[in-house]
């Protein structure tokens, strides 16, 4: 079944980047042309001052021999790092415009930042196997390749918000663009250790042999256990591509069909534990739409956005982010679980309600909270005006 799903979501991936070509295009075009008319003119106003351009040509040469220079990214010479770098700068290139376009335009919800990983992954297989580079030993290049590519993405959607939030309110993108430039710097330090401490394995799991914490039953991280089967699959050449045709076919029906097919897909590769809430969120919002039609309330999509049911799956999400770090921080510290585990009611809960009625009790919680959620959806909409 993954190698179903790892098909039907690089095809999907790529038929999202298929019909963004378009957008690629015009924003190149746009791209040059601004530089063009910005060079021609002498003063520029105030509200679309940049940062200059010869800023991203020096930040790509550094970028380069940083990643070929650097001991702990994975290469075996200098010769292998420099490809990998010029692999990211030219992948970045085409997908951090698409990304902030695509933003820009329509907003983050529809930012195939998955596909455009996905993508860059198989591309950079394949860019590896014309020149002959092929075994375990160029698996983690590719896979530097794409993370880079992955953030690039996610960051160029977020600065295109930025922007554009900043252009409305009359900000200097300049001064925006340096404030970015810095946030990311902090934020890659902050996370960069986040994410070392909590694939720090526990005694339990090193009693088990496990070494990395990320990947392990604790922290399936099904995602980036895909991007590891096509790597490991397309360079190893052991990769079952009857399987990997079929989710392609899947794609390509569903595309036919008028579904998107790269939201089907990534929903079939993961587990039915990370897609359940999803769906049922969905319905509930299915749900308060159609009662709101029944009613003859018809909503601009400002509105929709600024709706109470929309700012509290909002919180829903932010608070469910913060709390999973929050358990996972907690849950890598030995003597923190410990402790903890000496203050929990959970083995009182089970002994007193049985292994069926403890978690017969989380989904009476959770059907709460759906309830709840669907409550505060149908309640009047904030009033734009009144902001």
């Amino acid at each position: 079944m993954k190698q179903i799903g790892a098909g039907a979501v690089a095809a999907g991936g790529f038929i999202t980047l298929l019909k963004t070509i378009p957008t690629i295009i015009s924003s190149f075009k746009d791209s040059l042309g601004s530089l063009k008319e910005k060079g021609a003119t002498g003063e520029v106003p105030r509200t679309e001052k940049d940062l200059s351009f010869k800023y991203v040509i020096i930040g790509s040469i550094v970028l380069i021999l940083l990643m070929a220079l650097l001991p702990q990214l994975p290469g075996e010479s200098i010769l292998n790092k420099l490809l990998v770098g010029l692999l990211v700068v030219i992948f970045g290139a085409f997908f951090v415009t698409v990304s902030s376009r695509i933003v820009g335009l329509i907003g983050s919800s529809n930012n195939p930042i998955s596909g455009m990983t996905i993508a860059t992954i198989m591309g950079t297989c394949l860019i590896f196997i014309a020149v002959g580079w092929t075994g375990k030993i160029y698996e983690p290049m590719a896979l530097v390749v794409g993370g880079m590519i992955c953030i690039a993405a996610a960051n160029a959607g977020a600065t295109s918000q930025d922007l554009k939030t900043g252009y409305i309110v009359g900000a200097t993108p300049r001064n925006q663009q340096i404030a970015l430039f810095v946030g990311a710097i902090v934020s890659s330090l902050v996370i960069g250790w986040t994410v070392h401490y909590l694939d720090t394995p526990t005694k339990a799991m090193m009693d088990q042999g496990i070494t990395h914490a990320i990947g392990s039953p604790t922290y399936a991280a099904p995602q980036a256990t895909l991007m590891a089967t096509l790597i490991k699959g397309i360079l190893g050449g052991d990769l079952d591509w009857q399987f990997v045709l079929v989710g392609v076919f899947i794609a390509i029906t569903l595309e036919l069909c008028g579904v998107k097919s790269l939201s089907f897909a990534v929903g079939a590769y993961l587990p039915l534990s990370t897609t359940l809430p999803i769906f049922i969120g969905g319905a509930i919002r299915g749900l308060v739409d159609w009662k709101q039609k029944r009613s003859g309330v018809q909503l601009s999509a400002e509105e929709e956005e600024l709706g109470k049911g929309n700012l509290f799956a909002t919180g829903l999400v932010a608070g469910g982010a913060v709390a999973g770090v929050i358990v996972a921080i907690l849950s890598v510290n030995d003597g923190i679980s410990a402790t903890l585990a000496k203050v929990s009611a959970h083995e009182g809960l089970e002994r007193a309600l049985g292994a069926g009625g403890y978690q017969l009790l989380g989904v009476l919680f959770f059907a709460a909270m759906g309830y709840m959620l669907y409550r505060i959806g149908r309640q009047k909409q904030v009033s734009i005006d009144k902001l």
